[in-house]
Parts: C-alpha cells; structure tokens; sequence
C-alpha cells in the first residue's frame, strides 16, 4: 500500500527526492529500509526516524525494501516527496513448522524447535541429508562414523548421551513416518529438529533423545516444473601421517636388534593405497499440479569412489508424493520412497580380535607394515611383516579382500484426511517400509594371514531384513474462543517390527574365483547362526495448544506407550509435558517499540523414555552350546539370561527455559535455550549374579542408575545488509553440554576398554559417578625418565632404565602399577560451534561455513602402536631420548613398550573446519529464456578445505568403535578414540542446476 503525501510537481529532470518510510500496521518509523533507483546502483537508506533522501530522474521508480516486509516499488512521476507505507510480509512473521502430528505458527511454539530449511540442505553437495545437520542447529552434534569412507553411517546425537547402554540416536520421523530413512537432501523441504520434552513428549517412550522431522517436497498448481542437479566432486585425503621411509626403519630396527637386515624396499603404502577419489551426483524431478491433484516425483543416483584403492559405494535413490482433494472435505495422499546401494569397501577400524593382530584393518596396516618390503616377495608371493605382529602387507588385504554390502530399502505411506465439521478433521495413515541388506566377506588362500594362514581362505555372508508397518489415528479441532485460540489432538498409533538375521561361513576353499557365493565349495563350515525377533508399541497421545490475546501460550501433551520389550509388570507407560510462552512484545508496553520486535518466554518440563534395548530382555531365555557325551560332540540347551518382570523404560526428566528475541524488525533473531535432563532408571546389565546359578549371561538388563545432562544453546541470525543488489546474511550457533554420570550399580566404576583386541590393555575408559560418560583412563604421563633420583610424586614401572617413561605415583608405592591408573582425559567438548556466512551479488552468490569444536579430548591409539617399536613408527622417534639425546619428551625406543595407555597419547581435539565455501552464478534471465528454461545456475565449491587444530593425527573428528566391533553410531561410552578410521576427504565439486 502506498500513502503518497504532497505531489509537488518539477519540470526539471532530476530533483533530489526527500520521504518517510513507515510500518503500515503501527505507523511506526522503519529506520535502515533500502531506497534503490530501480534499473540502476544508487541508492539510500532510512535514518533512525524513517527518512530517506536521494538524487532521482522524474521517470524513475524507486524500490522499498526491508526485512520482514513486502517490498514495494513506486513511480517517482515527478514528485519530490514520497511518503510510503510498507506493509508487513505475514508469510515471514508467520512461518510455519512441522512438530509431531501437524505443524504450528513459528510464533507459536513453546518448546525448543531448530528449524532447517531446503536452502540450507542444498547449500553444498552431501551424500546424505544427515551430514546437513553438522553446524545447522545448536546442540545437534553430527559425524560421521568412519571418516570419508563411502556410504558410512552417520551419528546424530541431540544435547548429549541421555543414556548409557541404550540407544541415543534421535527419532527420525519422514512426512509422518515414525522410524523412517532420510530422502536425498535435494528432496527434503525443511528439517525440524525437536529438543525439548514439550516438542519430543508427543512421541512417548522414544522420545529422550530428540526428534528428526522430516519434511519431503510436494507439488504445487501450476505449470509442469522440471529440475535437474547434477554435480562432480574431485577428491583426496586431507592429510597423512609422517612416518619413516624404509632406510630410517632400518636404522630404528638395528637400534632394537643390531642384526637386522635391512629388506630390498623402499616401499610408501601410504602413496600406494591413497588415490584421487571422486563422486558423482545426479538428480532428476518433476512437479506440479492442476484442478485437485498436485504431484512430486524424483530419481537420484549417487557413485564414489573413496580414496583409498577399492573401496567404492554406489546408490539409486526415488521418491515420489501425490496428494489429491478427492471431494471438499476428504484429501488423499500417497508418499513412496525407495533405495538400493551397494557398498565395496576395505576393511578399516578392526577390532583387532583376531590372531594376527588386526590383520584385517587396511588403515592401520598402511602405518604399521615394514616400509623395507614390496607388495611380492621373491617369490611372487604377498609379503608379511618379519617383526611384531604377523601381518599381511596392507595392499594385498585392499585389493584382494572382498567386503560386499547390498542395502535395499523401500517404504510406503497412504493418508486420508476428512473435514468432519468446521474445525474438525480426521487424519488416518498406513505405512510399510522394509529394509533388506546382504554382506559378504571373502578372504583368499593368497592372503597368508587375514585368510586364517593356510585354511585356504575363509568367507561369510550374512543377511538382516527388518520390516515394519505403522497405522496412525487422529482427530484435530481447532476453535477461536473469544480472544484465544484452542487447539486439540487426540490419536492412537500402533507399530510392529519384524527383524530376520542369518549368518554362515565356511574355510578351505578350492578355488578363490567364487568369492563367498560358493560356501559348499568349502572343506570346512562354521556354524550357521539365525534369529527372529517381533516388538509392537501400541499408543494413544494427545496434545492441548492454546493462545490467548497472541499473547500467552500453553500447551500441554501426553502420550501412553505400550511396549512389547518390556516386562509384564510394566508394559505401559505415560509420558506428559506441559510449556508456557509469554510473547512479551505484543504487550502495549512494547508493541509499538521501534527496535524490539519480537520478544518470547518460553519454558517446558516434561518425561520422555527410551526403549531402544533388543527384544526379549526381560524374559528367561535359554541358550544353546556343544558339549561332549560319549566322546561324541552334541548341543545342548542352558540357561542363558534370568528373568526380570520389572524391567521398564528409561525415563528423562527435561527442564528447558527459553528466550526469542528480534530486533530491528527481526534482522537480528536471537534463540537461547538452557535445559536440564535427568535420565533415571538406567537400562544397565547388572553382573552381580553369582556363577552357580548357571547361567551363560551373568549381565541381566536392570533398571539401575541415573545420568545428567545440562547445557546452554545459542542461535543467532543477522541480516547485515538488504539491497536490491547485494545481501549479506550470517547464520551462528553455538551449544554446550555437560555430562555427568549420577549413580551406577551400588556406585562401582565400571572399566571398559576400546583399543584393538591384540593391545592386550583391559582398561581405556571408566564410568564413574560425578565424572562424564567414557572419561579415559590410564597412567598420567610425566616426562623421560633420566636415571637419576625420581621428581617427587613419580615412578617408573618395575626394572625400568635411564630413558623410560615416568608416571604419576597416584598410590604413592614407589612402583607403578594398575593401582596408579586415574581420569586423563574426557572426550566430551567444552562446546561446538557453526557459522555461516551468505552473500549475493546481482546473480552472484557466495557461502561460507564454518564448522568446530573445542575441548574435548582425543585417545590417539594410532600413536600407541607407531610408538611401540614393534611396526613402523611416526619420525618422532627419530627424537628419542638416548644418552646423548636427553631433552625430549620421547622415551628410548624399545622393541614392545607394551602400548601403555597414558596421558601421553592423550591430544587435545579441538578444531575449527572450513566446511564449505561455495560460489555460485545464476544466467541473467533473458539468457535463460533463450534457451527454454525458467533458470540455469552453475557453482564451484570445496569441502574441508582447512582445518585448525593441534591433533597430530590425522582428524579429531573420530568415532574408532573399538574392541567390541560395530558402528558406534548410538555408542555412549566409547568416544574420542582414533585408531585406523578411514581418512576424511578434502573435495573440490562442479555443480549444474537447471530448471525448466
């Protein structure tokens, strides 16, 4: 709208031009409002008061623009003053999002909600829209559980391990289906990420560790819209271990064994297993709509090849939604979503339980094998290490080796909504989804030690499929009570999952030209192993919004779960939350407030549980064995687990006070959250049965044990400058997370231990009480000792000479022992951090993100084994402590040190990545039309370009699961460990959007 005061005309053709910019809702100044000459560079802005003045031709046409309103263009037509009104963009002071079972007004909200819009998903190229979330939302930690290896898992945890043993993976719920796979990120339009128990509550017994909603695209009436994306990424290892090359390993091995004899090599397995890698990415959609139906459909193939020699991953993904207004008041929707990947990869983070030493691990292996020896030896053969550990050479195990994935997953959702009266509706789905995936291994007879030495290879193949089906009933009513507005919810859900696994291998293979597809081909067969497993979760919920005056809000949700993994004595559940927001700023006392314009309290406190344990826990299972009667070998059937009828939920008590503030007309948001979690009745495995009651499992899962999290978070959102021409916006936020262990099974630390298998160690971490999750442990490391009298407080081990490590004295002994072991460290950081930074120009655009955090801790147990003496060694031992050589931190070199676990290899992790940085260039319209399309858009953009820490390995991003195997993509005890992760990538990415 435009209140044009005082026409004054001139007859000269440029006049300086003098206005009052003014909200149309208040008619309150808007300082900082854009004043461009359309079609030209020159412009103004608004003073403090809304007053603007400029230089303009009697013809021109002057634009109004400003955050948070409509912009607006006006006709000079000869007038010297031009007052105007702009009026405000409802659509951005009334953003919607999606919550549990229906979406709400941004202004609404009274829980803790991050929000991640398409913009952001597609900023850069990703692999999966997980990684989308690293730096996105506060609180929200992401990574990767192997590095840069082709399609690895990703780890999302929300403010902190809520638990010990049981899962802390959030919930992830896509267009409605509960426990979903992500779509491709070129698909999703927007990401909310629900945290507090106001927002989470919703979803019961799953709710503890925060909840993913996903929302996918859909079509829109109109003209047929086609889009193709389509990007090509280069890749390499960000960096490499500098270690000694094979006359320097000489040189070490002859200061351990005078007699060594040098090998006829001068081999580095880091240049030959490292190569260039690449992706590709390439997507096709089409949408659009008419008359009652609207539709969205896409198909998307995804291949790298990782930067290590054969290790691949390749993906086809689609995706399609229809939705259709049957009649006035019913609507029917379709959602179908399916993928098929295949994964050829290497062997990384081994457990290191086998014989060899780890033999398997390609990573380690690369940094571990004698660098005086080839890939053959004289006789055509595969080489082995000749000192320490008998190993295969690293190359022969990558390329030889076959690890085979095969994923399939497909998932379908139908929904039906029906007006029943005004305000009234009636939402039912029903969902299916499966998920099928094979692996094969297969080691060759030429693998003399990874192959079982001499069994003439070895091989296995294994197969899980989970299905499972989901049906969702609910009524909405929403009414206007005289200045409030109410809202209600009440629905019922029931969902089943079916898990199939099965497992067989066999030795002594005739021939290695059949891989694992051959199994009968063996002379020897393992026992095959199998397993069915069925859980239900049966549930009502309900949930009460109301607002009254757009002033004070209140809501309040409560779920019941029934579940079948847990016991008889407590199959159900209820889980209620209640939250308040004041919106401060539509009070009369600062409506009309020309800087604050927005201003909301918030605060929630609410239970949410977790049932994420295996089924069958809580009954008496039996469990099978061979033994021996009459010389003959027979199963038999034992006791394995006792009962517990009591077993239940894990429960957190969630406290979140919030504040949102706007400024300026809300180009300054800001979000601060501070919250509080007690999780109590721990799922934990109590080891206090003695062993005469027989049974093969002494751990039975107990509800025992109670753990903190609390923590601060920050959003912050800046819009520096808003021209017609040029914009800059900058995107932070920043979160911390305290983690304390409260109680624990009659308060005894409990040692566990993730280093390799062949370490032969015992103990890396504890929980303890008082102390965080998984804090490391072992001896605290004091410097070389010299061979004189000892510093006060130390000790060496027993037998120890001039140039051996020096340790805290903890018990004060005089000897080191286990009983000196103490806390060296804790993996969890201080805080984590992200920023972005989006320009544009005209038809330029730039990007720039920032991604980091500080203080927590890495266990470096790469360094433990290239400090050994007994595998090739990093070039720091080229410094070690000798009688000549007494000032360094490096103690004598040795043939075993025996892989002490100390503060020694205890690093700081600390870092700050450059993400991504990322220009694109939009073809000027008229160009576009020339050649039939709507827009053609083209970028360059590198990820992981730098990285800022003091880790001297090769990433403090790592995830190694450690000694007991598996992703650790819900571990909460094992963090921080660093031992044969596959390398992360650094990645320069061409990318083609075009839209028709």
């Amino acid at each position: 709208m435009v209140l044009v005061i005082g026409m004054h005309q001139v007859r000269a053709a440029e006049s300086t031009i003098k206005g009052t910019v003014t909200a149309q809702d208040d008619n309150s100044a808007l300082p900082g409002v854009s004043v461009v000459v359309k079609g030209t560079a020159k412009g103004t802005t608004t003073d403090v008061n809304g007053n603007f003045s400029l230089v303009a031709d009697e013809n021109s046409v002057l634009i109004f623009s400003f955050i948070g309103y409509k912009t607006l263009e006006v006709p000079v037509n000869n007038q010297t003053t031009i007052d105007v009104q702009l009026q405000v963009d409802t659509e951005t002071l009334e953003e919607v999002v999606v919550v549990g079972y229906g979406s709400q007004k941004k202004s609404d909200i009274t829980g803790a909600v991050s929000s991640i819009k398409s913009e952001e998903l597609t900023a850069f190229p990703l692999a999966s829209a997980e990684q989308a979330l690293q730096g996105r939302a506060a609180g929200v930690v992401v990574q990767s559980n192997n590095g840069g290896e082709p399609g690895a898992p990703i780890s999302i945890k929300i403010r902190g391990n809520t638990s010990i043993s049981a899962s802390s993976t959030p919930l992830i719920v896509v267009d409605g289906f509960v426990g979903a796979t992500m779509p491709q990120p070129n698909d999703i339009a927007s990401i909310e990420v629900l945290k507090d128990a106001s927002a989470t509550a919703i979803y019961g017994s799953r709710g503890s560790n925060g909840v993913v909603m996903v929302t996918t695209k859909t079509g829109k009436n109109g003209k047929l819209s086609v889009e193709v994306n389509s990007n090509y990424s280069v890749q390499s290892t960000a960096n490499r271990l500098d270690l000694l090359n094979a006359d320097e390993f000489a040189a070490y091995q002859k200061t351990i064994n005078p007699s060594y004899v040098q090998g006829p090599a001068d081999t580095d397995w880091q240049d030959l297993l490292y190569r260039q890698g690449n992706t590709q990415n390439h997507q096709f959609s089409f949408s659009g709509g008419r008359d009652n139906i609207n539709f969205y459909a896409s198909a998307n193939y995804f291949k790298q090849n990782g930067v290590i020699v054969n290790s691949e991953y390749e993906k086809l993904t689609f995706l399609s939604n229809i939705d259709a207004q049957v009649t006035k008041k019913l609507k029917l929707g379709f959602n179908l979503y399916g993928n098929r990947g295949v994964k050829d990869g290497v062997a990384t983070q081994s457990t290191g339980e086998t014989a060899n030493g780890g033999g398997d691990d390609v990573i380690s292996l690369m940094f571990r094998f004698m660098p005086d020896l080839g890939i053959k030896d004289a006789n055509g053969l595969n080489t082995t290490n000749s000192i320490g550990d008998n190993i295969d050479n690293p190359y022969a195990v990558a390329t030889e080796s076959v690890n085979n994935t095969k994923t399939d997953e497909y998932r379908a959702n139908l929904y039906g909504n029906y007006d029943i009266a005004k305000g009234l509706a009636f939402k039912t789905t029903v969902g299916f989804s499966t998920t099928n995936q094979t692996f094969g291994l297969f080691r060759p007879s030429t693998l003399i030690i990874t192959a079982g030495g001499g069994t003439g290879g070895r091989a296995r193949i294994s197969n899980f499929r989970r299905t499972n089906v989901l049906n969702e009933n609910y009524l909405t009513y929403n009414k206007s009570i005289g200045k409030g507005n109410l809202s209600l919810l009440a629905g019922y859900s029931y969902q089943k999952t079916a898990t199939e696994r099965f497992t067989a291998g066999a030795t002594g293979f005739t021939s290695n030209s059949f891989s694992f597809y051959n199994l009968g081909g063996s002379s020897v067969t393992e026992v095959p192993t199998s397993s069915f497993t069925e859980q239900e979760i049966q549930s009502q919920f309900g949930r009460v919004n109301f607002d009254y005056n757009d002033k004070y809000l209140v809501t309040a949700t409560v779920r019941r779960d029934g579940a079948s993994n847990f016991a008889a004595n407590n199959k159900y559940a209820i889980f209620p939350s209640a939250a308040l927001g004041w919106r401060i700023s539509n009070e009369d006392f600062l409506k009309n407030n020309t800087k604050i314009s927005n201003l909301k309290l918030r605060a929630s406190y609410g239970v949410t549980g977790n049932q994420a344990i295996d089924a069958y826990q809580s009954l008496a299972r039996f469990g099978t064995l061979f033994t021996g009667i009459n010389g003959q070998a027979v199963n038999a059937v034992v006791p394995n687990q006792s009962a517990n009828p009591n077993l239940k939920w894990e429960s957190s008590y969630q406290t979140n006070i919030g504040l949102d503030l706007g400024l300026f007309n809300n180009r300054l948001s800001l979000a601060l959250d501070y919250y509080n979690i007690d999780t109590k009745d721990l799922l934990l495995a109590d080891q206090s049965q003695p062993e005469y009651l027989g049974f093969l499992t002494l751990a039975s899962i107990r509800n025992i044990g109670q753990i903190n999290n609390k923590g601060f978070e920050v959003t912050l959102n800046t819009r520096n400058i808003n021209k017609p021409d040029f914009n800059w916006s900058t995107d932070f936020n920043w979160s911390t997370n305290k983690n304390t262990v409260v109680s624990l099974i009659n308060g005894i630390d409990v040692f566990l231990d993730a280093s390799p298998g062949y370490f032969s160690v015992a103990r890396t971490h504890v929980l303890r009480e008082g102390e965080a999750a998984g804090v490391f442990w072992g001896y605290e490391y004091q410097g070389v000792y010299q061979g004189d009298n000892l510093p006060a407080g130390t000790a060496t081990f027993q037998g120890a000479k001039a140039g051996d490590p020096l340790f805290t004295d903890v018990d004060g002994s005089g000897v080191i022992t286990t009983a000196d072991q103490k806390i060296i460290g804790n993996p969890n950081p201080d805080f984590t951090m992200g920023v972005t930074n989006s320009f544009t120009y005209k038809n330029f655009d730039l990007n720039i993100f920032f991604q980091g955090a500080v203080g927590g801790d890495v266990f470096n147990l790469t360094r433990v084994q290239l400090l050994n003496g007994d595998s090739n060694g990093l070039r720091d031992v080229l410094d070690a402590w000798t009688p000549t050589n007494t000032d360094t931190d490096i103690p004598r070199v040795v043939g075993n040190r025996g892989r002490e676990i100390s503060s020694r290899f205890v690093e700081d992790g600390s870092y700050l990545r450059l993400k991504n940085i990322a220009i694109g260039y939009n073809l000027p319209a008229a160009f576009a039309q020339k050649l039939r399309m709507d827009n053609v858009r083209v970028s360059v953009s590198a990820q992981n370009l730098f990285t800022f820490t003091k880790y001297s390995g090769l990433d403090p991003e790592v995830s190694y699961f450690g000694a007991g195997g598996g992703d650790s993509s819900s571990g909460n005890t094992t963090q921080g460990f660093d031992f044969g992760n596959f390398p992360t990538v650094r990645s320069v990415t061409f990318n083609l959007n075009l839209k028709f």
